[in-house]
């Protein structure tokens, strides 16, 4: 008996053992692997392009940038928000339309959906400079090969000139849409998931006469903790072969605007409504849907919770009361769980806009 016993207890001990280093290798292929590699990659594409929107082009300084307009159902221009991207933004389509339905349910809450097109990698930042490596000019490589690091000397969004798509969203599509749309640009929304999340805090934190709610799904909300530089370094190489140097030297005015853990204080400042999630990582009903949604969705999921969970003590000690927080107990990166945060967050953006 007390040999079984002993023995019971050695293989408890070894499971033990066991689920740790999965655990440790987990977080480990989490700060190796891209954030944004599951935006694209985990969950299936039910939507994709959307008839009752239109392309609206407009100009800047990254040249002619398109977006997609939903229009509320009872034709209002006063309740207005904006939807960012991940990491793989496309050229053709926005993610939200591409993988889900929410903008039906915003118009049908007689709310106008804006869906900015492209900014692959960008965070929504205005960067220091065009994208390059060892001053080695893009294109010279040919076309994107769509194999992450293998992009670093191809052509593409930001390479040939610098992004600058803060100064797109809050200036030349707000004007934009204030002049060509009769749109009212103030009191509006904004929300994202992953590096959509996170842009969405930093220009709601910076233009508080735009944005009265943000929300943000599974974002890197502290991304001055230690290793996170390396590990966006590493999403960016893989997402398009970008350099984070371009975007923001290491630990400058401009890295440090990017991060929410950082405007903290700002949002408090302005009261700006927020709504953030993240899950724990640990699948839930339809989460695995392959090997690559569970390989890649829980460990990134993890890291952004972690991140949220880092964002979310830090407006607590700001005493910071005006935002909620959702915590699923399961769901990894993936577009079904974001999606299903839109739905919860609806009625409350729709009672803190316009």
């Amino acid at each position: 008996m007390r040999n079984a016993a002993i023995g019971g207890m050695g293989q408890r001990r070894r499971r033990a053992q066991g689920w740790l280093k999965r655990s440790v290798v987990g977080v480990a292929v989490a700060l190796l692997l891209p954030f944004g590699v599951s935006v694209a990659g985990v969950g299936a594409a039910h939507a994709a392009f959307d008839p009752s929107g239109f392309d609206f082009w407009t100009d800047s300084a990254m040249g002619p940038i398109k977006s997609r307009i939903f229009r509320a159902a009872d034709g209002n221009t006063s309740r207005v928000v904006y939807a960012l991207d991940g990491e793989r933004a496309r050229e053709d389509l926005n993610g939200w339309e591409i993988e889900t339905d929410v903008a039906r349910a915003f118009t049908a809450a007689n709310i106008n959906v804006v869906m900015p097109i492209g900014g692959q990698s960008s965070w929504y930042a205005d960067w220091n400079a065009p994208s390059t490596v060892l001053g080695i000019p893009a294109g010279s490589s040919g076309s994107s090969t769509g194999s992450g690091a293998l992009d670093v000397l191809t052509g593409g969004p930001g390479k040939s000139y610098t992004y600058k798509w803060e100064t797109f969203l809050t200036t030349d599509l707000r004007n934009a849409l204030s002049s060509r749309l009769g749109f009212q640009t103030s009191r509006m929304g904004i929300f994202g998931l992953s590096m959509g999340g996170s842009g969405a805090l930093t220009i709601a934190a910076y233009h508080p006469d735009m944005f009265s709610y943000a929300g943000a799904f599974s974002g890197l909300l502290n991304l001055s903790a230690p290793g996170m530089r390396e590990a966006v370094r590493v999403a960016m190489l893989d997402a398009g072969g970008y350099n984070v140097d371009a975007m923001a030297p290491p630990w400058g005015p401009q890295w440090l605007r990017m991060d929410p853990f950082v405007s903290a204080p700002r949002l408090k400042a302005n009261n700006t409504r927020l709504w953030i999630s993240a899950a724990s990582g640990l699948p839930g009903a339809g989460d695995i849907t392959s090997a690559m949604s569970i390989i890649q969705g829980m460990p990134i999921e993890t890291i952004a919770m972690i991140n949220t969970r880092s964002f979310q003590v830090r407006m607590a000690t700001l005493g910071y009361n005006n935002a909620t927080y959702d915590f699923p107990l399961l769901g990894v990166h993936n577009w079904k769980n974001w999606e299903a945060q839109v739905y919860k967050m609806l009625p409350d953006l729709s009672a803190n806009i316009g």
